[in-house]
């Protein structure tokens, strides 16, 4: 058991959290696990295919950024995000910052051209 496990759940003290609330905890936190570990892998596969995008700009002499494409998909991901029942403006932030690190690696893949 983590030491997070043993959050007061029932306001009386470490330690003293009932059985049944810490089950449910260990559960959800289970599942937060899986689901950041999805994340990290989809998150590599995102970045494998923006290094292949990376390549092709390069060898084409195209631009690291465009900023079209950018404004696409942040107001594509908003959308998702609504539908989702996700604050649209955390999915901003987080596509933004995505992208700023995509951008990056193009830009480093044309430097070493």
């Amino acid at each position: 058991m983590t030491p997070s496990d043993t959050d007061n759940a029932t306001g009386t003290g470490p330690g003293s959290v009932d059985p049944a609330v810490r089950a449910e905890l260990v559960r959800l936190r289970e599942s937060i696990d899986n689901i950041d570990a999805a994340v990290v892998h989809m998150l590599a596969e995102r970045f494998k295919c923006t290094q292949q995008v990376g390549h092709l700009k390069a060898a084409h002499r195209l631009p690291p950024a465009d900023p079209g494409r950018e404004a696409d998909q942040i107001a594509r991901l908003r959308t998702l995000a609504e539908n989702a029942k996700l604050d649209p403006a955390f999915a901003e932030k987080l596509l933004n910052f995505i992208i700023a690190e995509v951008i990056r690696h193009h830009e480093q893949i044309a430097d070493a051209r």
